[in-house]
């Protein structure tokens, strides 16, 4: 791999549009994401940010402008062609079957099979397992049933799901909103493993404490527009939210 391709954006959005029954929700937006960075997007509520996740995963389509993935210009239109790309998405309700394991949770949708045309528990509880302990999310066992974990290990569970299948870009749509202190600074300790495991997040925080502790950038949205982005390092609090909410600071 060439130096150019290395640093090379895992994302690209290049002058997203889009419109919802004659109404903007998104305009002009341009962003990079690159392997193993965390951009934080922030900005009120009906800012334009969770828009921008479900295009980005295929469930909205941009009424125009580009993605891209390492370079490659691509379609996304549905969540199976993002996933195709090595996309994941953790939403706030996280997505987890309640009735399942752990281990069946992990591969829901994706169930591997062995030779006999069964389901390959053996592969799905040793895959869990790994995973599991090389991100430290504690959970009583893969078999553990999704409704009796507590809601910091079902969201880590939902985060090593998506660990799991990600090979390029995990969003994370505020994955710590539910959570008491502990087990937020236990979701951040694994949000923190993914980017030294190489994999870009982009993640949606209304906590600005939790973007400054974790973003490598800052991308601020106010009303659909993008209005601007900054190095975390150098920039405050004050500055971001004069940014969201158009107020100067004094």
């Amino acid at each position: 791999m060439t130096p150019t391709e290395a640093n090379a954006p895992v994302l690209k959005l290049q002058d997203i549009h889009k419109m919802f029954s004659g109404i903007t929700a998104i305009e002009n937006f341009s962003l990079e994401v690159h392997p193993g960075e965390i951009v934080a997007l922030v900005g009120d509520n009906g800012a334009g940010k969770s828009t921008l996740i479900k295009i980005i995963s295929g469930v909205h389509s941009p009424t125009s402008g580009t993605i891209s993935i390492e370079g490659e210009t691509v379609t996304m239109s549905n969540a199976t062609m993002a996933r195709s790309h090595g996309i994941e998405v953790v939403y706030q309700d996280l997505a987890l079957a309640d009735q399942q394991s752990v281990y069946m949770n992990m591969f829901l949708g994706r169930e591997p099979v062995n030779g006999f045309g069964l389901l390959d528990r053996r592969r799905m509880i040793a895959e869990t397992d790994k995973l599991v302990k090389e991100l430290d999310v504690r959970i009583p066992s893969a078999h553990a049933t999704i409704r009796d974990l507590s809601g910091g290990q079902r969201q880590g569970v939902a985060i090593a799901r998506a660990t799991h299948w990600a090979s390029k870009l995990i969003l994370l749509d505020e994955p710590t909103a539910a959570l008491g202190v502990a087990e937020t600074a236990k979701v951040e300790e694994i949000v923190l493993s993914l980017k030294r495991r190489n994999i870009g997040v982009l993640i949606i925080s209304h906590s600005l404490d939790q973007v400054f502790r974790l973003s490598d950038r800052i991308c601020v949205l106010r009303r659909g527009k993008q209005i601007g982005v900054r190095e975390t390092a150098k920039t405050d609090k004050n500055e971001i939210i004069a940014m969201i909410t158009g107020l100067q600071q004094q």
